[in-house]
Parts: structure tokens; C-alpha cells; sequence
């Protein structure tokens, strides 16, 4: 056990070591008098960054003189922003979607302009909020997360109220009756209007419009560089592992509360449904972080901008998580029209700790984390990551191909390393109970891995891919032919269609 113990320190010193030759971390200082939990960030144009804290203060942080200014206060567990210029901020509050307003531009708020409140609210604790972002065309998209049997809801509440449901509102609402029928109200409930939901609004709030279904806690959402919807989600009942999904209009993310608002719903309690008949109907993950292995609970994606890391990578999504040392990296691959993807760490074992919330980039190419503890694992404060220009050994892409995959490198690959390469598959259970071991978890042999591209590129053989599975590639004893390590040493494919 001691071996084992020392092994794996070893492990992560070796790994600290080399990603603090590429990057260097330092924290930031924390404002006077606030709780440094973060809940939102967002870069305004001049560089300085807009953070909203979990306790209600919107501050402004000036990277060069590291100084921080109140801009707004008093709002209530914001958990997104959205810059609109130096004047105007876009926060999510638990109960609304607000555009703080500098009228006068001495640097703080005057006013505070309700967008978008018209979604349900039980004062379950759990009913949190998130958001904004914009697409293209202007229009404004939040998520709403749903309740918790962890505790009922309250007496008054906004909006309308689904009867829907083995638990009526007296049993949801009365603490005497709650303890005894908490059971009936299942582990997560969305017995207000629209929550699980996300909702697309016109660019001026106006038009509101329930976009998709099915969500959990969806505590990340961002277009990709290729305008795609993506939404993290976290383990729980009806989530095996924490999912990364790709939105779209109409469709259902497997979390079967939110469909008792569906527009057109029967009024079939979706939890007596068969759960074969809700697998059918729902969209699946593009990508899935195992838990305990990846990640606990993933957070906020943000694109990678010219200049904060090596070109290759540049365009790529970074995901935050909160409970392990790491982000992740998503490696884009699309089979017959099918986006899918590979899921890799970046910064383990670095010095970038956990709680990682919230990612923003600065003007400069920095990095900014922002980290969150509240009553899980976690931390406090802002983390700044800057790369030195070095390039590392990492990899830059993975295609599934006809049999297995292949993976191209930032360098050309030592050959004597590749029989090192392991693959295993597994899948998961759909249903209600809270995550999901893996099942049918199988080593894959590797028939071949050959090089090719100026030995950039490894192909690997696996007698073929399994539809509904989730790849595990482990590349931890691959090296560069200039005897480098790799840079993120495993990759989570999760295969919805294999090519033909």
C-alpha cells in the first residue's frame, strides 16, 4: 500500500512538474470583505474581467494594477454573465435574468432592468439558474435546473404548479406532510414551469421560446467555435456519469421532469413511463466524463482564442470541473453527419486545484479560473494560467476511422511506445437511480497501431467500435520521439455511430 501511495505522488509530481513548464499559475488577489466564491465571468472588452460572486457582488478585476471595483450588489446566486459593453452586464440571478446598467459611467450600476423572469420558482434550494449566452443572430439562451426532494418546496411559489405527479402540492409543501411523502415526489422534480428547460429569448427578452428538455443541473452551456449548444450536466438519477450534450431545438436530454411543461404533453406522469420508451425518445451525450476517473461535476465550456495555447489547439473547447485538479478538453470528431467526441484532462496534476467553476480568457491569451466551494470539494478565489509559447507534446485531434481511431500528434511519436496503448469500452444504465456503475466493461485488444504523416499520426486497430459505448484510451506510456511525455494521457470517446 505504501508503494502504491508513493507510486502515485511520484506520479503527480512528475506531471506538475511538466505542466508548469509550459504554464505558470498564480492566484490572484481576492477583493476586501467578499467571499471569493465564484459564480459568473466575462471578459470586457478593455481586458478587465466582470466576476460575479456567489454571495451577490458584481466586481471588476484590472489584470495590470490587479485592483479590484464594486460595479453592483445585492443579487441573488448568480451563476452567468454576459458583457454587453463597459456599461452594461447581463447577469443570471437564481429568479431572473437582469442587464445592470452604468447610466451615468462613473463605473458603477444604476440601475437594474429585469429581462426574462417568466419561468417557474418553488424556493426549492436546488432550482438554480444559468446563463446567459448569445448565438449569432443576437438571441439569448438560459438553462434551468430543477428541485431536489432534499427538501419540499414552499407555500407560495411563481408561476404555475403541474399536478402531474404521485405527490400533491399540500404533501410538497406542508414540512408535517413532506417527511412523510418526500419519497413520491422522486429524487428531482420540475412541478414548476420550465425548469429543466432551456429557453431561447429574442435578443431584446421579448420573445421567449422553450427550446429543449431533460436537464438535470446543467451548470456549464456555451457555442462551440462551431456555433454548436453545448450543456454539461452532472451524475444523478437518470444521469449513469456526468454528460456532455450538444442542444438542439426540440430536443430531450433524458432527465424525465421537465416533460410534464413539454407544450404538448399528454399528462402522463413521465415517471411511470418505461424506460425503454424514454430512452428512445431521448438525444444522447456527445461525451461522458467518468465519474471518479475525469470528472465529478463539469462546469462552464469556453473556446480556446489565438495565443493562449499552441495553434493546434486553438478553436478546441475547455471544460471546468469542480471536485478533481483538472479541466478537460473535448477533441471534436463527427462520423455521417454525427457529432461525437473525446474527452481528455488537461492540467492534472499541475498546481490548478479544484473548485474550477468558471473559465474566461483575457485579452492577453491568460486564463482566468474561477473557483467555487460551497458545501462541496472546491476552493475560493481566481486562478490565472498563462502559456510561455513553448509547444508540448499533446494530442491535437482523434477520428474514429473504419475499426478503431486515429489520433494526431503535436510531434512526431516514438514507435517503440506504441505497444504501450490500451483501449477498454464500457456502457452505462439509463435509469432512475442515482449514476450508474459501468456495465459490460471489456478490454479491447489492439490488433495494430501503425504511424503514419511523418509519424504524426497513429492509427489503432480494434477490430472495430461499439455503437453506445464509451472508449477509454489510455496513452499514458506513449512518448515523443524526442522522449517527451504526453500531455493528457487519456481520452473518453464516447461512440454514438462507428463508421461503416
Amino acid at each position: 500500500m505504501k508503494l502504491r501511495i508513493f507510486s502515485a505522488i511520484l506520479g503527480l509530481s512528475i506531471s506538475a512538474h511538466a505542466w508548469q513548464e509550459y504554464f505558470s499559475f498564480d492566484k490572484m488577489p481576492n477583493p476586501e470583505g467578499i467571499d471569493p466564491q465564484v459564480g459568473a465571468m466575462d471578459t470586457m472588452k478593455d481586458g478587465r474581467i466582470a466576476v460575479a460572486f456567489h454571495r451577490g457582488e458584481v466586481m471588476i478585476f484590472d489584470p495590470k494594477s490587479q485592483k479590484w471595483s464594486l460595479f453592483a450588489s445585492g443579487l441573488h446566486e448568480p451563476l452567468g454573465m454576459l458583457v454587453e459593453d463597459d456599461k452594461n452586464i447581463l447577469v443570471m440571478q437564481r429568479a431572473e435574468l437582469t442587464r445592470i446598467k452604468d447610466v451615468n459611467g462613473d463605473g458603477s450600476a444604476d440601475e437594474y432592468q429585469t429581462v426574462y423572469d417568466d419561468f417557474g420558482m418553488s424556493g426549492n434550494y436546488h432550482e438554480f439558474s444559468y446563463g446567459p449566452i448569445r448565438d449569432k443572430e443576437g438571441n439569448l439562451y438560459v438553462a434551468l435546473g430543477i428541485a431536489s426532494n432534499g427538501a419540499p418546496m414552499r407555500e407560495e411559489i411563481r408561476g404555475k404548479f403541474s399536478e402531474i405527479g404521485k405527490a400533491n402540492r399540500q404533501q410538497m409543501t406542508t414540512q408535517a406532510e413532506w417527511k412523510n411523502n418526500r419519497g413520491k415526489a422522486e429524487r428531482m422534480y420540475a412541478r414548476v414551469e420550465w425548469r429543466g428547460w432551456v429557453m431561447k429569448l429574442s435578443p431584446d427578452g421579448k420573445k421567449v421560446e422553450p427550446y429543449a428538455s431533460g436537464l438535470r443541473s446543467p451548470n456549464g452551456m456555451a457555442f462551440d467555435a462551431k456555433g454548436r449548444l453545448l450543456i454539461t450536466d452532472n451524475q444523478g438519477d437518470w444521469r449513469p456519469t456526468s454528460p456532455l450534450y450538444e442542444i438542439k431545438k426540440g430536443g430531450f436530454y433524458g432527465h424525465p421532469a421537465s416533460l410534464v411543461w413539454k407544450p404538448d404533453w399528454d399528462g402522463t406522469d413521465p415517471y411511470t413511463m418505461d424506460v425503454k420508451a424514454l430512452d428512445k425518445m431521448q438525444s444522447p451525450p456527445v461525451g461522458y466524463f467518468p465519474q471518479g476517473e475525469l470528472a465529478n461535476s463539469p462546469t462552464w465550456p469556453v473556446v480556446i482564442p489565438k495565443g493562449a495555447m499552441p495553434d493546434s489547439l486553438v478553436g478546441q473547447t475547455l471544460i471546468g470541473e469542480m471536485n478533481q485538479p483538472v479541466l478537460v478538453r473535448v477533441l471534436d470528431d463527427e462520423v455521417d453527419g454525427v457529432f461525437q467526441t473525446g474527452l481528455t484532462p488537461m492540467f492534472d496534476g499541475s498546481k490548478l486545484g479544484l473548485g474550477n467553476n468558471r473559465i474566461v480568457f483575457g485579452n492577453d491569451g491568460s486564463m482566468y479560473v474561477g473557483k467555487t466551494a460551497l458545501s462541496w470539494a472546491g476552493d475560493r478565489g481566481i486562478t490565472r494560467i498563462k502559456w510561455n509559447g513553448k509547444p508540448f507534446f499533446a494530442v491535437d485531434k482523434i477520428k474514429a476511422v473504419s475499426g478503431g481511431f486515429s489520433l494526431s500528434f503535436s510531434e512526431e511519436v516514438d514507435a517503440s511506445t506504441l505497444p504501450k496503448i490500451a483501449v477498454e469500452s464500457n456502457t452505462y444504465n439509463y435509469f432512475k437511480q442515482y449514476g450508474s456503475p459501468k456495465v459490460d466493461k471489456q478490454a479491447m485488444p489492439v490488433v495494430k497501431s501503425e504511424l503514419s504523416d511523418q509519424g504524426r499520426t497513429v492509427r489503432i486497430d480494434l477490430g472495430g467500435l461499439k455503437e453506445g459505448y464509451l472508449h477509454a484510451i489510455d496513452l499514458t506510456g506513449v512518448r515523443s520521439k524526442s522522449g517527451s511525455k504526453l500531455m493528457g494521457g487519456k481520452i473518453w470517446y464516447q461512440v454514438i455511430k462507428a463508421p461503416k
